[in-house]
C-alpha cells in the first residue's frame, strides 16, 4: 500500500509550532516531528528535515529553507556573471545535500530560474560548467522536469562544445539523469542526435576517463526500458543505432583498451556493452573486435575488484548469446575463470548472479561446455552460492537455471550434483521464493528428482468462445 505523504510546508509548521507552543529547542522540535509523522505512515523521504530559517531578521513569520534562499538570491543575480557562478555552485551544493533538496527546489519553479541560468551563461565556460552541473543535480532523480528547451540546451552544449571535455562531460551527465526511467526524455533527444554526439565523445575523447565514463553511461541509459509508464520503449532500436549507425561497439571496445588500469571507466565500459550485445551479429563483432580477449585479461587481472569482476561477468553474459561465442569463451579458458570469480567473491550476491547466469547461457544446448562446467567445479559454485545467498532470489533463479542446463542433455550429472545437497537447496529456493517456482521444479525434475508440476488451468471449465 502507498504511504501517505506532506508538504514541506506541513512538516515545517509542525516543527516550528513544536519550538513555538511547546517551548522545545531546535533538535527536538525536528526530531518530534520526524517521529510523529513516521509513527502516522507518511513518506518523509520527499521532506528535508531541517529547521526552517527566516528569510531575513525582520520576517521572523516568513521561513524558508537554505535551498530556496539559494534559489531566491540566483533569480536576483542572473546578469551579474560573478554573482551567478557563485549562486548556481552553493545551489549545486544544497541540492547535492539530497533528493529531499531537489524536490523542494523544483516545487519552487527551480527548473525554469536553472535553464535561465544556462542561457546567460551560453558565452562563459566557467559560468556554464556552473550552470550544466546544477541543471545535472536538480535533474537527478527528476527527469520529469526537463523540457524541449532543456533538451534543446543540452544538444546544443554537445555541438557547440563538442571539443571541451569539461563541458562535454557535465553535459552527458545532465541527459542521463534527464533519460534515466523517463522514455520520451530518452526517445526525443535520440531523434535530436544525442547517440551520433556521445558516441563522438568516446572517441574524441578517449584518453579523458571522466568524458569516457560519462558518455558511456548516457549511451547505455538510452538502452534502457525503466520507464513503467509506458508499455514498451525503444531499448532494442536505440541499441541497434548505437552499433549500426554510429559504431558504438568498435568505439567502446577501443575505448575499454585505452584505459586498462581504470576499474571504475572499465566497468561502465563493460555494462554498456553488455546492453549493446542484442544481436547474434553484434556478440560476434566483440570478439573479432578484440573484446573477448581483452575482457578475459581484464577478469583474470581484476579478481580482486568485485565491481568490475561484476560488469565483465555480464558482458559475457550478454555475448554468450551467439553459440560461437560460446565456444570462443570456453576456449579462452572463460569457465575457469568464471567459476574462480565467484570462489573469490562468494560472499558477494551480484558477483554470484552473474557469474551463475554467465554459466547458465554457456551450457545452454552445449554438452561439451556442460562437461567443462562440471571438471571445473561449476556446479558445486552454484550451490554454494545457492548457501551463501539463500534470501536473494536472483542468486537462487539463475542457480537453479544452470543445473537445469547441465543435465538437460545429458543425465550423466545428475548424480554427482545431487549428491553435493542440490535437492535441498532447490527444495528450500522452491519454497522462499514465489518467483523461483517454474526454474526450481524444472531443476528437480531433469534432475530426476520428485517433485508436484501443477496444472495452473486445463481449460475444462468453461470455454473461451461464446
Amino acid at each position: 500500500m502507498a504511504k501517505r505523504r506532506i508538504t514541506q510546508e506541513t512538516f515545517d509548521q509542525v516543527v516550528l509550532e513544536n519550538i513555538e507552543d511547546f517551548d522545545m529547542d531546535a533538535d527536538e522540535a525536528l526530531s518530534e516531528a520526524i517521529e510523529q509523522f513516521e509513527s502516522q505512515g507518511v513518506d518523509l523521504s520527499n521532506i528535508v528535515k531541517a529547521v526552517p530559517k527566516a528569510s531575513s531578521e525582520e520576517t521572523m513569520d516568513e521561513q524558508t529553507h537554505k535551498v530556496l534562499q539559494v534559489l531566491e538570491s540566483l533569480r536576483c543575480h542572473l546578469d551579474s556573471a560573478a554573482s551567478l557562478v557563485e549562486g548556481l555552485k552553493l545551489f549545486t551544493e544544497q541540492c547535492s545535500l539530497g533528493f529531499a533538496q531537489r524536490h523542494l527546489a523544483a516545487q519552487k519553479e527551480a527548473y525554469p530560474t536553472i535553464l535561465s541560468c544556462c542561457r546567460h551563461a551560453s558565452d562563459d565556460k566557467e559560468a556554464l560548467s556552473a550552470a550544466l552541473a546544477a541543471l545535472s543535480v536538480l535533474t537527478d532523480g527528476q527527469p520529469d522536469l526537463l523540457d524541449a528547451d532543456g533538451g534543446n540546451f543540452l544538444i546544443g552544449v554537445l555541438r557547440a562544445h563538442r571539443d571541451d571535455p569539461d563541458l562535454t562531460c557535465l553535459a552527458a551527465r545532465a541527459m542521463r539523469h534527464c533519460c534515466l526511467k523517463h522514455e520520451q526524455n530518452r526517445q526525443d533527444l535520440v531523434k535530436a542526435g544525442a547517440l551520433a554526439l556521445l558516441t563522438g565523445a568516446v572517441a574524441r575523447h578517449i584518453p579523458r576517463p571522466d568524458v569516457v565514463k560519462e558518455a558511456c553511461a548516457a549511451l547505455r541509459v538510452m538502452t534502457f526500458d525503466d520507464d513503467v509508464r509506458v508499455p514498451f520503449g525503444h531499448a532494442h532500436e536505440h541499441a541497434k543505432m548505437i552499433v549500426l549507425e554510429h559504431d558504438g561497439m568498435r568505439v567502446i571496445v577501443e575505448a575499454s583498451k585505452a584505459h586498462p588500469d581504470n576499474p571504475s571507466v572499465l566497468s561502465e565500459l563493460c555494462a554498456t556493452l553488455a546492453r549493446l550485445a542484442v544481436r547474434n551479429e553484434f556478440c560476434q563483432d566483440v570478439v573479432d573486435l578484440g573484446g573477448l580477449k581483452f575482457m578475459m585479461t581484464l577478469l583474470a587481472d581484476s579478481l580482486d575488484c568485485p565491481d568490475l569482476v561484476k560488469q565483465v561477468l555480464s558482458a559475457l553474459r550478454a555475448i554468450a548469446g551467439n553459440d560461437d561465442v560460446k565456444d570462443a569463451i570456453v576456449n579462452a579458458g572463460g569457465i575457469e575463470i568464471i567459476v574462480m570469480a565467484i570462489n573469490r567473491h562468494i560472499g558477494n550476491a551480484q558477483v554470484c548472479e552473474q557469474g551463475c547466469a554467465a554459466l547458465c547461457v554457456l551450457a545452454l544446448r552445449k554438452p561439451n561446455n556442460c562437461k567443462v562446467i562440471m571438471e571445473s567445479g561449476g556446479a558445486l559454485a552454484a550451490l554454494q552460492a545457492m548457501k551463501a545467498h539463500q534470501a536473494e532470489v536472483t542468486v537462487q533463479k539463475q542457480s537453479c537455471m544452470l543445473l537445469r542446463n547441465l543435465v538437460a542433455r545429458t543425465r550423466d550429472f545428475s548424480q554427482s550434483i545431487l549428491d553435493m545437497g542440490a535437492e535441498a537447496l532447490i527444495g528450500q529456493a522452491l519454497a522462499t521464493h514465489r518467483d523461483c517456482g517454474d526454474v526450481a521444479r524444472a531443476a528437480l525434475r531433469d534432475l530426476g528428482c520428485q517433485v508436484e508440476l501443477r496444472e495452473l488451468w486445463t481449460g475444462k471449465k468453461g470455454s473461451l468462445t461464446r
